[in-house]
């Protein structure tokens, strides 16, 4: 279904489309697909370890 309205905004579109065929949301999707290869090497923004202090 790439001929979605939002879909346009998307850099790497079969990245995308896997991600919403794993029943992700289109937006979600969307944001990691135009991350690039920086989004998967960082993990997320919560990805640091707290102190236990």
């Amino acid at each position: 279904m790439p001929g979605k309205a939002h879909s346009g905004h998307v850099k790497d579109r079969d990245k995308y489309e896997a991600l919403k065929r794993k029943g992700m949301s289109k937006t979600r999707a969307a944001k990691i697909a135009n991350s690039g290869k920086a989004g998967s090497k960082r993990g997320g923004r919560h990805s640091h370890k707290k102190s236990s202090h």
